[in-house]
């Protein structure tokens, strides 16, 4: 079975304020996230190994954007996404 199997994906998009290294100008940019949240149970082929991956599996978030660029009229070049984690673990409910 594949981890695929395990989560419910969306994509999202979220506000983050970065500073752009070349310009040094702060502003906000909308990042994209893969959000996979863990399904309430496990599908109905799954053997004893899918189930023990199942029951540690947890919902997170992957960033989808390594590179944004900047908003500066000026500046304009890209600049990596720094200080923002690329994967985030989401509370359980």
């Amino acid at each position: 079975m594949e981890e695929r199997e395990f989560f419910n994906e969306t994509h999202e998009h979220r506000t983050h304020v970065l500073t752009c290294p070349h310009c040094g100008k702060s502003d906000e940019y909308q990042l994209g996230w893969i959000v996979r949240q863990k399904k309430a149970s496990l599908p109905r082929h799954a053997d004893e190994r899918d189930r023990a991956r199942f029951a540690k599996a947890q919902s997170y978030m992957v960033r989808k954007e390594d590179k944004v660029a900047c908003k500066n009229i000026r500046c304009r070049k890209s600049f990596e996404v720094a200080g923002v984690q690329s994967v985030a673990f989401l509370q359980s409910a």
